[in-house]
């Protein structure tokens, strides 16, 4: 497709206004014209170029729609998580007692893994439903729609991050025992799952463009999975006969592999992160393809 878009004109009055309605400079979308008194002789930028420019916007454009645009949506973003941990240590150390956690505080139990997961849950479902959001750009000018997907997922799982790297930091003043020289593990784990969620949302995406009951129906799945992955509990008080089930959920694999960094301090890789890290690229690999087959009717459609 990148290799398309030079091809397809675009008549830069249209271009530009819906590029202003969506918050993008319309020279990003090669509606620039020649301008010799700036000393712009018109040579367009090459693809790659024009498509990191539109990331770079798009990113900014979700951050300041999201968490900028009110007076509390950052704050809200960063309470939700904190408030939730908070539910979750009341009731499973006040009620639901769990055990089995040796010398480790359920609280950094439940943070190293909660944090990610609830990433991922809302990367997947902001990323599904985010090429509406730009419907009218995507009518009337010819860009890589892709670039939609990896802004809204980038822009979440950067909040997050950032907001992990925060809480880890506030846990360990208070005297929870986070190891934080396992972040040289926990960082490219992030990344593994970035792009796996990425992959993954590609897919979604594009379905979501011609069946729109995708993302209804991704919630109830991802609450089931939740709950599936050992986040609010040790997988030692799993049955053994429901282990082999529990331990084929991935997201169980980057939550164990977290608790090994941050909470015992175990920093070398291994077998298994390569092949994570395969797993993640051939999602990516695949959700790329898809989406770039059903992309030119996303017009039609969206």
């Amino acid at each position: 497709m990148l290799a398309a878009m030079p091809d397809v004109q675009t008549p830069p009055a249209a271009a530009e206004g819906f590029a202003k309605s969506a918050g993008v400079s319309p020279a990003h979308l090669g509606a620039a014209q020649a301008d010799p008194a700036r000393g712009d002789l018109g040579v367009p930028p090459t693809a790659s170029a024009r498509m990191l420019a539109l990331f770079r916007n798009f990113v900014a454009r979700e951050v300041r729609g999201r968490y900028l645009g009110t007076r509390t949506g950052l704050a809200w973003a960063l309470v939700h998580p904190l408030a939730l941990l908070g539910v979750y240590y009341v009731v499973f150390t006040s009620i639901f007692r769990v055990g089995n956690l040796g010398t480790q505080s359920f609280l950094a139990f439940v943070a190293v893994a909660l944090w990610p997961w609830l990433a991922a849950q809302e990367a997947l479902q902001r990323g599904t439903a985010s090429l509406a959001s730009y419907a009218g750009l995507i009518r009337k000018a010819a860009f890589p729609h892709e670039t939609i997907v990896y802004a809204s997922v980038a822009a979440t799982l950067l909040l997050h991050f950032t907001g992990y790297l925060v809480v880890l930091m506030v846990l360990t003043a208070f005297g929870q025992p986070i190891q934080l020289a396992g972040l040289v593990v926990a960082i490219p784990l992030w990344i593994i799952l970035a792009i796996a969620v990425t992959g993954v949302v590609l897919i979604l995406a594009s379905l979501q463009v011609f069946v729109r009951d995708v993302e209804h129906v991704l919630m109830p799945i991802l609450m089931m999975l939740m709950y599936l992955t050992p986040i609010l509990y040790p997988i030692t008080v799993v049955p053994d006969s429901l282990k082999p089930w529990v331990r084929a959920n991935p997201f169980a694999w980057l939550v164990s592999r977290l608790r090994d960094a941050l909470l015992d301090g175990r920093l070398a890789f291994t077998f298994a992160d390569l092949v994570a890290l395969g797993v993640a690229l051939a999602l990516l690999t695949a959700g790329l393809w898809m989406f770039r087959r059903l992309s030119p009717y996303f017009e039609d459609f969206v």
